[in-house]
């Protein structure tokens, strides 16, 4: 690959240099449903669209356990979710009359909320420092709402823009791509799962059995792409507990099925209807297809979701240039 195309932002054509531009607090642009015809026209939602595709490409037929490189940027993110995970350890629950959200959360994200613009300094370079504010305000949106004390998929949709805004300002580079997803949305997925587990965090926004999952989305769409020609897992063996116990630590989409079963009781048919009806698709280029398309409908086209995720300079609320 030639030099100029190895430093470009997986996702995106000529950026503005991030050094040289102005960067701004993100905020809500979406306030009612007739807005969301400006969400779907934006840059950010082209960008961020093209971003998840992009990833969903680069790890496609590849187990967790491929090697590929990992550099310096790939490093300290995982760095910084290490320290999340610490400090959950550092907070322990409260005891309290009511057995969801716990009120220790509340403690655990006040840190957050305080240190975020000095751990995102840990993963952007001093000549970039500019974008530091901007880019922490999507670290601080990913982790849950500490009023309600719940997690769902715009929360995950936070994570993802954080690492699609590093990538536009150049901290993160095309040869990147499967380590963002392996290494770095991983350890966000074990660090989330610990919030959950530990705080008893709500899901936001639940569609009970009728939602594909309660917390999480991307990890069934790129780890479904993992799956793409596997030479023996079908769809049908996600919902068989030997198959998922043998390969859960190569395959996303399983760790996923895993926890899945971990938190529920009672027969999968009946507690992740969406999925055991997934599982019935016969190829596993079809279920990525298919759930693309749902997360389009299910998640970025729906306003509940959408009126909370906020637009700066790297993803601007601005229609799609077309030049």
């Amino acid at each position: 690959m030639a030099e100029g195309e190895r430093q470009a932002p997986p996702d995106s054509s000529e950026e503005t240099p991030a050094a040289t531009q102005n960067f701004i607090i993100p905020k809500k642009e979406i306030h009612t449903v007739p807005d969301m015809g400006k969400w779907k026209r934006s840059q950010a939602y082209a960008d961020y669209i093209g971003f998840i595709l992009t990833l969903n490409e680069g790890v496609k037929g590849k187990k967790l356990t491929f090697e590929y490189s990992v550099s310096e940027a790939i490093e300290k993110l995982v760095a910084l979710l290490n320290t999340l995970d610490r400090w959950i350890d550092e907070t322990p629950p409260v005891d309290q009359p009511s057995r969801f959200g716990n009120k220790a959360f509340r403690t655990w994200y006040a840190k957050l909320d305080q240190e975020a613009e000095n751990l995102v300094a840990t993963v952007v370079p001093t000549h970039l420092a500019a974008a530091v504010p901007e880019v922490a305000v999507y670290l601080k949106e990913s982790v849950g709402n500490s009023t309600r004390i719940d997690y769902g998929t715009g929360h995950e949709a936070a994570f993802a823009a954080f690492l699609c805004c590093l990538c536009k300002i150049g901290v993160l580079r095309v040869d990147d791509q499967i380590a963002i997803v392996f290494k770095v949305f991983n350890r966000y997925l074990e660090v989330m799962r610990k919030l959950q587990k530990t705080y008893r965090m709500e899901p936001a926004g639940s569609q009970g059995v009728w939602g594909l999952d309660d917390f999480q989305f991307l990890p069934f769409i790129w780890g479904s792409s993992q799956l793409i020609d596997h030479p023996y897992l079908e769809p049908r063996h996600f919902v068989d507990e030997k198959a998922v116990n043998e390969n859960h630590k190569d395959f996303m989409f399983l760790e996923c099925i895993l926890f899945i079963t971990e938190m529920k009781t009672g027969p999968f048919a009946e507690h992740s209807n969406q999925l055991w009806n997934i599982s019935a698709v016969p190829t596993w280029s079809k279920v990525n297809q298919g759930l693309i398309r749902m997360y389009k409908a299910e998640c970025l086209e729906k306003f509940p979701v959408i009126q909370h995720f906020k637009f700066g300079s790297l993803l601007p609320i601005h229609p799609v240039s077309l030049c």
